[in-house]
């Protein structure tokens, strides 16, 4: 028995445009094509979208999905290894769970009494739990940049993850402790910081002025990058934005 792509996207929730998208990759080749030019699939190629869903859930990127697919060798102890993923995954949204947690108590409780988050204080707790993939699922507006950091994660240790995401975190918080001392956002020291930020993405890729400012109005604009900022301090996902503004009229016009 084989299904025609319409009925494969309907059962897994996947567009047909994104089936074709496998298929020319070499990910999921379906089981024949008609004479009409339609893809079907059979039991097998089903059971292989279902493991590139469940590994696509737990934030590997395709080519790491074809590296894994292409070595496998039994279904069944495939399967395996993805059910202990799936518990490891089960695991971390936990502890991302707790994280958000810490975080909405933290912020009641400053906005109760006037007291600082101790948040930025424990830069490690705020982004404890979350995946690269998830920063690349925000950067849908900037396909060819999540690209770039696709690539690069993919070569990096889990060390190295998160040693980039305590990094990425005290840039944020010594933004914050900047807007906090009166700094504007063109100020010499703010604009030290969007410089570093600046080369750190040049040498992934280069990025022209309007893509950075681009990047720039993302952070008010895109909800996930603007809770990020907000949750270190109130109006910092704006200083962010006015701070690459600044520099890019001053030093990439």
């Amino acid at each position: 028995m084989d299904w025609p792509i319409a009925e494969v996207a309907r059962m897994s929730g996947v567009t047909a445009r994104t089936l074709r998208h496998y298929d020319e990759i070499g990910l999921l080749p379906p089981a024949r094509t008609g004479a009409n030019g339609h893809r079907y699939y059979e039991e097998h190629q089903l059971l292989l979208l279902q493991q590139i869903l469940v590994l696509r859930a737990l934030g590997l990127g395709l080519p790491e999905i074809g590296r894994i697919l292409a070595e496998q060798v039994d279904e069944v102890e495939a399967l395996r290894g993805h059910h202990r993923r799936l518990l490891a995954e089960r695991d971390r949204l936990e502890a991302l769970a707790g994280t958000v947690r810490r975080t909405i108590a933290e912020l009641e409780q400053s906005r109760k009494d006037g007291t600082p988050m101790t948040a930025i204080n424990r830069p490690e707790n705020l982004f404890e739990g979350v995946r690269p993939a998830q920063y690349e699922e925000s950067l849908h507006d900037f396909p060819e940049h999540a690209e770039a950091i696709a690539r690069k994660v993919a070569a990096m240790t889990e060390q190295d993850v998160e040693a980039g995401q305590r990094e990425r975190t005290a840039q944020m918080i010594r933004l914050a402790e900047l807007m906090a001392g009166g700094h504007p956002a063109g100020a010499e020291p703010v604009q030290a910081e969007v410089d570093a930020q600046y080369r750190a993405l040049s040498e992934l890729r280069a990025v022209s002025a309007e893509e950075y400012r681009a990047i720039g109005r993302s952070c008010v604009d895109n909800d996930a990058w603007r809770a990020a900022y907000e949750a270190i301090a109130p109006g910092l996902a704006a200083y962010q934005r006015d701070a690459i503004e600044a520099y890019v009229a001053t030093r990439l016009s």
